[in-house]
């Protein structure tokens, strides 16, 4: 990237109007128009449900993206040139539930804005968020959740199976022993946003209390979670992929269609139906498939 997108940048519009290409409207949720808009939401209770009506309004009917080299890894184009011990996996997903990440924006129009790239505004899954979430399902299928059942909820005296450790690392704060995992994780951008109202009821007047409203990603979005599997000479602990990989294919099956990968999961959000299964490795053609069952058969034959 160079400096001529920054100064691209001070030519939009700059007077609060929502523009219609895509780079443009992208910018203007990280400056511009969201902040006009926040602004006059500070002017009294009518003015912050004017300011919110329009935000939901222009956001809603806008596709949002990033400039074109920055929107994912491109393992078609690179796996040819990598050591032969690594691989690489793509798997598309439609959501089916709204997705939720809370900004870390201090001021916004929207009580819950969701979490945006700062410099893009596009909304996006952080790759750390991911890489948490996935050694997650690997543990719920190795028995944390009988675990914590048997330990009250707490996670003291469990042990990771050497396959995690290899593929994730440690946990943070483990200085003495701490190692990087194998997994590389990238972020999973999205290109549309949508608004939900929550609305409290109160148990004695069984009427609503107050609205509260999200800003999400909506059911229909459609995403792609990147993964780069590269271990490095003498890797200790060491692990063997025809062993793990159908683990971590069926870890990331649930995470994605039954746990989901969503804040407030608990209420459903976050949830996806995975439509294409991709894998790459040095030397041999992709691999693709619609199933998990089939991706693993395609790997057996053509990565063995």
């Amino acid at each position: 990237m160079t400096f001529d997108y920054w100064i691209d940048l001070t030519s939009l519009p700059g007077e609060g109007e929502f523009p219609a290409s895509p780079e443009e409207a992208a910018w203007n949720l990280a400056s511009g128009f969201v902040d006009r808009c926040a602004e006059q939401a500070m002017g009294g209770d009518a003015r912050r449900i004017q300011a919110r009506d329009r935000y939901v309004r222009e956001v809603a009917s806008k596709t949002f993206s990033l400039p074109s080299d920055l929107k994912g890894p491109n393992f078609g184009s690179a796996y040819t040139g990598w050591p032969a011990s690594w691989f690489a996996l793509e798997v598309e997903f439609e959501l089916l539930t709204p997705w939720y990440s809370k900004d870390d924006r201090v001021f916004h129009v929207m009580d819950n804005p969701v979490r945006k790239d700062r410099v893009f505004g596009v909304p996006f899954m952080a790759a750390s968020s991911w890489k948490g979430l996935l050694r997650w399902a690997c543990r719920i299928q190795v028995g944390l959740r009988e675990h914590l059942r048997k330990n009250e909820g707490r996670i003291e005296g469990w042990r990771d199976p050497d396959w995690i450790l290899h593929l994730f690392g440690n946990e943070k704060g483990e200085e003495e022993t701490f190692h990087q995992g194998a997994l590389v994780f990238y972020p999973t951008w999205f290109d549309q946003i949508g608004f939900e109202v929550i609305n409290p009821h109160s148990r004695a007047r069984r009427a609503g209390i107050q609205p509260i409203y999200y800003e999400v990603v909506p059911p229909g979005a459609k995403g792609t979670l990147y993964l780069l599997y590269a271990p490095w000479p003498g890797m200790k602990p060491t692990a063997d992929p025809g062993q793990f990989l159908p683990w971590l294919l069926e870890a990331i099956d649930n995470l994605l269609t039954h746990y989901g990968i969503s804040a407030k999961r608990t209420v459903g959000w976050g949830t996806a139906k995975i439509t294409k299964w991709k894998a790459y490795r040095q030397g041999q053609a992709p691999a693709q498939a619609d199933t998990r069952d089939q991706l693993r058969q395609a790997i057996r034959n053509r990565f063995s």
